[in-house]
């Protein structure tokens, strides 16, 4: 009994050594995934601006679909739509697929408009399958505590929101789910700003957004 209770005990020791060891390049891995994705919200916001910039400081969910915004399109929830509006501002679809995505049903777009080839990696930008962003569509300039786009693992009392405009109070009780981040994620601001939120300050930004509901399409 002795010595099973001492080879146990090694064993632990073993165990207790080397699994930070393993564990640390998937560590790193998901840190590196994460700043990747705030990379590509920068982008997005960037985007963003220079669009407000040149149709009298709005976005395009507040400009009509006659002069190339995406207003008429808000009540459908369908988020890629004001991505592919800003085409000319975003250059490339590709980063608006989070590197941490993995959900088989979804794929990293390589172009707008381009026909699909397998063979030769060319996938066009055809719907919230090649995008991993919610967009906020409520969200102006003025009021830089609003939510421009962010992770789509949002949920709502521990319950993954499903895609589709969601209009959400600000008593909600929203959170992340373990998808893309592990209950983390990233909110692209109204200000253009790209912020990582744990689930408690994500619920404490979402109080403070100045708007009594925020409407989020979800992809």
């Amino acid at each position: 009994m002795v010595e099973v209770l001492i080879v146990i005990a090694v064993l632990l020791l073993v165990v207790a050594i080397l699994l930070p060891q393993l564990l640390r390049p998937r560590m790193q891995r998901a840190r590196g995934e994460r700043i990747s994705c705030m990379n590509s919200l920068k982008q997005v916001g960037l985007a963003f601006r220079i669009w407000q910039g040149d149709n009298n400081d709005k976005f395009p969910m507040n400009v009509s679909v006659t002069n190339g915004g995406t207003m008429e399109l808000v009540e459908g929830g369908t988020a890629w739509r004001h991505f592919q509006v800003m085409s000319n501002e975003l250059n490339t679809p590709k980063f608006l697929l989070c590197p941490a995505d993995v959900d088989s049903n979804r794929r990293r777009a390589t172009c707008w408009t381009c026909a699909l080839n397998e063979r030769y990696e060319q996938i066009p930008f055809l719907g919230n399958t090649n995008t991993s962003y919610f967009v906020g569509v409520d969200a102006v300039g003025t009021n830089p505590t609003m939510f421009l786009a962010g992770d789509r693992n949002l949920a709502v009392k521990n319950v993954a929101l499903p895609p589709g405009l969601h209009s959400l109070g600000t008593n909600e009780m929203v959170g992340w789910t373990k998808e893309l981040h592990v209950n983390q994620g990233n909110i692209l601001m109204a200000d253009a700003s790209v912020q990582q939120f744990s689930p408690a300050s994500l619920q404490k930004a979402f109080e403070n957004t100045g708007v009594a509901t925020n409407r989020l399409a979800i992809p």
